[in-house]
């Protein structure tokens, strides 16, 4: 028996401009920059990770910061929006930090919960959405938003589609049931509690189809429990559609593939995970490469835009050092 896929793992947009990236997802946001390194297909650029303080599956979002690419466009086939989960009762809270970062906001409500979105710099859209998560939240240490209000990981994602059947059937095959519908949004979740475990998808058979670039989702990523699990799922979705072999991403091992709909899915492992190279109190602070890159590192440096890394202190740090 399969082991069952519990919601995503990591999703992977992109940028133009890597520390503006950089400053809104660790500033804005208050996530912690996980992992700097390159992209494995372009290694002289990078490739960012934010998520929680070690970089939990469910909690991760990935970037690659190609400076002065195009803005994209979302359409047919992509990802439409990313959704963070937050605490119930913080809600406005975040209101009140966007606002003073001086980030438009708007509320839109699916299946009975408000979803406040905004755009990131590149107009990446993304939505806090209140909800009570059964999993203890590793909260980043260099972020200045308070531990009660801090984002907790994925809620979910949505697609965008001209047609539902097809993407339905895949959605099915890989242990995802419908769970509502509203108008022309389905919504889905697999089995159990884990974070990131709902996937929206929105049908409009009138859309144009969307197009790679600055501001759009590259792919989306699902958990695989281990190698053998991720083995399992490529054999099977393998009898429905074009899978790729096993990819070593250094932090985890990856298999591709479309969805009907044109959407790029990925199931990822677990393991080995971000610690892996770093300690938990210094990730994210210097350039991590593939040791099959590593004879091309004073290339790649030289190549790759400077940027840095603005740590703001904690709420438990500022309490420890007014007790000093």
């Amino acid at each position: 028996m399969r082991t069952p896929i519990v919601g995503l793992h990591h999703i992977t947009a992109i940028a133009s401009d890597p520390q503006r990236n950089l400053d809104f997802y660790t500033q804005v946001l208050g996530l912690r920059f996980v992992k700097r390194t390159v992209n494995f297909d372009d290694p002289e650029t990078y490739h960012f990770y934010f998520g929680d303080d070690v970089g939990t599956p469910g909690t991760i979002l990935t970037f690659f910061p190609w400076p002065g690419t195009p803005k994209g466009r979302r359409g047919a086939g992509e990802t439409i929006a990313t959704a963070f989960s937050i605490p119930v009762g913080s809600m406005s809270h975040w209101r009140e930090r966007l606002t003073d970062k001086e980030v438009s906001t708007e509320e839109n409500v699916y299946f009975g919960g408000t979803h406040l979105s905004f755009n990131d710099p590149d107009g990446m859209v993304i939505e806090l959405v209140e909800h009570e998560e059964a999993h203890v939240v590793s909260v980043p240490r260099f972020a200045d938003v308070p531990a009660k209000y801090a984002i907790q990981g994925f809620f979910g994602t949505t697609l965008l589609e001209q047609s539902l059947t097809r993407t339905d059937a895949l959605l099915g095959i890989m242990g995802y049931r419908k769970l509502s519908e509203e108008g022309n949004r389905t919504r889905y979740e697999p089995e159990g509690d884990a974070r990131g475990r709902f996937v929206d998808v929105v049908v409009d058979k009138n859309v144009q189809t969307g197009r790679m670039g600055a501001g759009t989702v590259h792919h989306i990523a699902f958990r695989a429990s281990d190698d053998s699990a991720q083995v399992d799922w490529q054999q099977e979705l393998g009898r429905y559609v074009s899978v790729t072999p096993v990819q070593d991403r250094t932090y985890f091992h990856s298999i591709y593939f479309r969805e009907p709909g044109g959407v790029l899915f990925e199931i990822a492992t677990d393991a080995p995970g971000f610690l892996i190279d770093e300690t938990a109190e210094s990730l994210g602070e210097a350039l991590r490469i593939p040791e099959w890159f590593e004879p091309q590192r004073k290339l790649i440096e030289a190549r790759v835009q400077p940027i840095t890394l603005h740590k703001a202190k904690s709420e438990a740090t500022k309490e420890s050092e007014a007790v000093l």
